[in-house]
């Protein structure tokens, strides 16, 4: 029998890519998507679930399957208030974790960002951080949280801020060597492609830093 994955956040650049990923991989059955707006997209494998993804509970009857990859984010310029912000970035993966846990799902994946931490001055960090503490404290047995640094990927939706800096990047790409190679840009599609692999590998690595991530996409 196949397996079945659950994508959140399968509408944005990361998302998208990894969801026909799993599509086109013999090995799953069964591919679920919750998302608060319609894909636009039909599979047979395919199964989309609308609802608030602020209020994940709602989805814990069909909150079951081998995998759950969390792509979940949102940005500073997208989304202004603060308390929103926590709930997307903060609540939504957590709450996934939470219901892995509940429902017995041994395989979580989550999106973070890289300087993410909790002691951290800057609140995008701080969030991000505190969200790895609270999914890290699910126990969770395959918990992989990665850290990519700026995204690189066509986006039908043009943000103005990651256009300069991904330009800005690009330019300062040769400098960043040695230490410094985890603050390059990485691709969305490497980003996807690690997802799907380390589901099926689980070393025992649990953090994976943007260089790392770079480093494990050349070798899937």
């Amino acid at each position: 029998m196949g397996k079945t994955a659950l994508i959140l956040g399968a509408t944005g650049l990361t998302g998208k890519l990894l969801l026909n990923r799993l599509l086109a991989d013999k090995a799953y059955e069964c591919v679920k998507v919750l998302s608060r707006r319609p894909l636009g997209l039909q599979h047979s494998k395919l199964k989309v679930f609308i609802g608030d993804l602020l209020k994940l509970e709602q989805f814990e009857s069909d909150f079951k399957g081998d995998e759950v990859f969390c792509c979940i984010g949102t940005t500073a310029s997208k989304t202004q208030d603060r308390d929103i912000y926590k709930q997307i970035d903060f609540g939504i993966p957590v709450s996934a974790a939470r219901l892995c846990k509940k429902n017995g799902i041994e395989n979580f994946l989550v999106i973070s960002a890289l300087g993410a931490n909790a002691e951290g001055q800057i609140f995008y960090n701080r969030t991000k951080g505190e969200m790895e503490l609270a999914v890290l404290k699910q126990e969770i047995p395959n918990t992989y949280i990665l850290r990519p640094s700026l995204i690189k990927g066509f986006r039908e939706e043009q943000r103005i801020g990651e256009a300069i800096g991904a330009i800005l990047m690009s330019i300062a790409q040769v400098f960043l060597i040695g230490k410094y190679k985890k603050y390059r840009a990485i691709e969305a599609d490497t980003i996807a492609k690690v997802m799907y692999s380390l589901a099926q590998t689980k070393p025992k690595l649990r953090i994976i830093e943007s260089d790392k991530i770079e480093e494990l996409g050349c070798l899937s």
